[in-house]
């Protein structure tokens, strides 16, 4: 090998080392700035679909995210259901064990949102729905998600 095909690559991987330690110099700094204010970590679960297994497997995630990441106190929750899961969530209609871990996630600070369209959709009030929801704070639901996403909340849609 010649000396100078041995300097072109010590060259290129010194480049390619210049390059990773300038992106990294660049990142942190914004990595930084998307940690919200306190450590919380801000997590949206978005449940539409009208199969109950799913509305179960979400709540028990919820569940579940909020212990690894270290209790109530260190993450901010929100749920947000409209359209057919609606009815998945009437308090006359709910089994036993899907009330139970929606109650559960209440209690650890989950903030539950429905739809206000859904609800004038299916004839539904809040009266309806198991107790712990809310209105969405924009009545219609695909625009508070994008809302809570533009505040720094990670969307899960299980």
């Amino acid at each position: 090998m010649s000396m100078r095909s041995r300097f072109d690559r010590a060259a290129i991987g010194s480049l390619a080392l210049l390059a990773t330690v300038a992106f990294l110099v660049i990142s942190i700094p914004v990595l930084a700035a998307e940690m919200p204010a306190g450590g919380k970590v801000k997590v949206l679960y978005h449940v539409d679909g009208k199969d109950p297994e799913v509305a179960k497997y979400a709540l028990a995630l919820i569940n579940k995210h909020i212990e690894a990441e270290g209790g109530p106190d260190k993450i901010d929750v929100e749920l947000v259901v409209h359209g057919p899961a609606l009815e998945l969530f009437e308090k006359d209609k709910m089994d036993a064990e899907m009330t139970k871990r929606f109650e559960q996630i209440i209690d650890k600070g989950v903030k539950a949102e429905m739809c206000q369209v859904s609800m004038k959709l299916y004839n539904k009030t809040l009266d309806n729905l198991v107790k712990g929801f809310v209105g969405t704070l924009h009545p219609v639901a695909v625009k508070r998600i994008a809302d809570l996403q533009q505040q720094g909340y990670l969307y899960i849609k299980p």
